[in-house]
C-alpha cells in the first residue's frame, strides 16, 4: 500500500510539513483531505454556504500549516482540536462579516434608482461607462492577484471545471483547485471592497 493512499497519523503529517522539501506539499494536501469533512460540518452548524465554509477551511489549513512549520503549534492539544478551533473562529468571522455587510447595504442609495431619473440616452451612456469602468477595474485587480490566481479565475469564468483547472495548473485534485479558486475570488472581492 503506497504511503499516501491511507490517512496518516497527525504526528506523521506534522513531521512531513516540518521537514519541508519536495514532499511537504503532499503532506499539506493530506492534512487538507483528512479534515475536509469539516466543510460540511460547518455548513450545518454555522449555516454558512458551502463556498464560505470551504474558504474558511482553506484559510484554517493554511494557518495550521504555518503554525506547524514555524513550531507555533506546541502540541498542547490534538492537531484536530487545534484545527477545529481555528476553523470555528473563521466561520464565526465569516458570519460577522456577512451580518455587517448586510446591515450596511440598507444604508446606501441605490444607483439604479438614481439612473431611472435620467433620460434614456443619458442613462445608456452612463451605464456603458460604468460597465467599462468595472471591466477595466476587474482586469487591473486580476493583474495584482498574480499569475496563478488570474489564470484560475479566468479559466473558471470561461466555464472550465475545477477538475480541468486542477489538471491545467498542476493541483493534486479538483477539491484543492476549488479551494484555491475560492481563496483567489475572496482576494478579488476584498480588493473591490477596499475601493468602495
Amino acid at each position: 500500500m503506497p504511503l499516501f493512499s491511507r490517512q496518516l497519523p497527525d504526528a506523521d503529517l506534522m513531521t512531513g510539513i516540518r521537514a519541508g522539501g519536495t514532499q511537504r506539499r503532499l503532506y499539506e494536501n493530506k492534512l487538507y483531505e483528512k479534515y475536509a469533512y469539516l466543510i460540511a460540518d460547518g455548513t450545518r452548524k454555522h449555516r454558512l454556504g458551502e463556498d464560505e465554509c470551504a474558504s474558511a477551511y482553506s484559510d484554517t489549513v493554511l494557518t495550521v500549516i504555518e503554525h506547524v512549520a514555524s513550531d507555533r503549534f506546541e502540541g498542547r492539544s490534538e492537531l484536530k482540536t487545534y484545527l477545529y478551533q481555528i476553523f470555528t473562529n473563521k466561520c464565526v468571522d465569516a458570519i460577522r462579516k456577512k451580518t455587517t455587510n448586510r446591515s450596511s447595504v440598507h444604508d446606501a442609495l441605490s444607483l439604479d434608482d438614481s439612473l431611472l431619473q435620467l433620460p434614456d440616452a443619458a442613462r445608456s451612456a452612463i451605464q456603458h461607462l460604468i460597465a467599462q469602468s468595472d471591466v477595466d477595474r476587474l482586469y487591473r485587480h486580476l493583474q495584482d492577484l498574480g499569475d496563478k490566481c488570474r489564470a484560475m479565475i479566468l479559466s473558471w469564468g470561461e466555464g472550465y471545471s475545477d477538475d480541468e483547472i486542477a489538471q491545467a495548473l498542476g493541483y493534486n485534485s479538483a477539491a484543492v483547485a476549488k479551494t484555491s479558486r475560492l481563496r483567489c475570488l475572496d482576494k478579488l472581492r476584498e480588493r473591490f471592497r477596499d475601493i468602495l
